[in-house]
């Protein structure tokens, strides 16, 4: 088979065109910018995609730690993957602070970005107890699943959720852009997206989980199941109509304990949904639900078959 002819090298002319336009650009999109914040630093999300990386293995050790390592061999593994995300985590908050400390022309105590991975590092035994959490709550509430090892390894939810429990507790300690940039990767990785600010109680299991929209002021209890599809979102945009601190700050829907919420479903705004509720699949929802309260779509009408195909003609003639 004949192969095809490779492809000529750019010339010369039109990299140097390409450089040129592209100056341009950034000359263009800088002067839109504060001067300090278009000179500021900001963080890298390559490193952030391998802080991630090393936690998940100090989290796990044996199944995301991408080594086969002795149980006595452990701790050193463990010790060695935390040295090194410790590192980069610092280096990465710095570079957000300076960003920050750029655009608000406002000096942070040096040592800032040291304090925030120490709290962090202090709360990584609880990181772990909420996972484990998670994954014992996917493993109860899916008949499909073969092991909790399978859940932790494989499972969108699982995965969305590990990246959530470390991004989490960054927000709160005042790195958000690092933060965001955890659920970004687990976004792209899973389809589920999760704002860090979002508050999450333990045994938070998402089945399948495609489409799942959690805002930023959302507050899930323990114990809650979502379906693929699900949003727990604001009501309209910041802009569109005057708003009070509430619809500014506390945008986003409260799902009491052990609240199924099925596919497609969505809830708008800082409604309450009670304890034990269900929210049954494509169900738009805008007010309370009180505790053990059931709210689905009207059911769907079977018709008889003389009727259907004279409805199935019907809207046929419509389209012609």
């Amino acid at each position: 088979m004949t192969q095809p002819a490779p492809l000529p090298a750019p010339t010369g002319a039109a990299i140097g065109d390409a450089v040129d336009a592209l100056r341009s650009a950034r000359a263009a999109w800088r002067q839109r910018q504060s001067p300090a914040r278009a000179a500021a630093s900001f963080p890298s999300r390559g490193a952030i995609e391998r802080i991630v990386l090393l936690l998940a293995g100090a989290l796990y050790p044996r199944r995301l730690g991408e080594q086969r390592v002795a149980p006595a061999e452990e701790d050193r593994l463990v010790a060695a993957k935390l040295a090194a995300a410790f590192t980069e985590l610092e280096r990465e908050i710095g570079h957000e602070l300076g960003y920050w400390q750029a655009e608000a022309q406002t000096a942070f105590a040096p040592d800032q970005a040291a304090t925030i991975v120490r709290l962090f590092a202090a709360s990584l035994g609880e990181i772990r107890r909420l996972i484990d959490s998670d994954v014992d709550a996917a493993f109860l509430g899916d008949p499909a699943a073969q092991s909790t090892d399978e859940i932790l390894v494989c499972y969108p939810g699982a995965i969305a959720s590990l990246h959530h429990r470390i991004a989490h507790p960054l927000y709160t300690l005042g790195a958000p852009i690092v933060a965001r940039l955890i659920s970004e990767l687990a976004n792209e990785r899973t389809g589920i997206d999760i704002h860090p600010g979002a508050t999450i109680g333990e045994r938070f299991f998402i089945d399948h989980g495609t489409g799942v929209v959690i805002g930023e002021t959302a507050v899930v209890g323990d114990g809650v199941r979502l379906y693929q599809h699900v949003t727990l979102g604001a009501r309209s945009p910041l802009g569109a109509a005057r708003h009070g601190p509430r619809d500014r700050y506390a945008r986003h829907p409260v799902i009491g304990d052990d609240v199924v919420i099925y596919a497609g479903a969505t809830i708008l705004g800082r409604v309450t949904i009670g304890r034990g509720a269900t929210i049954g699949g494509n169900v738009w929802l805008l007010r309370d639900v009180p505790p053990g309260g059931v709210v689905v779509q009207p059911e769907a009408t079977l018709l008889a078959p003389a009727a259907g195909h004279a409805l199935r003609d019907t809207l046929v003639a419509a389209e012609a």
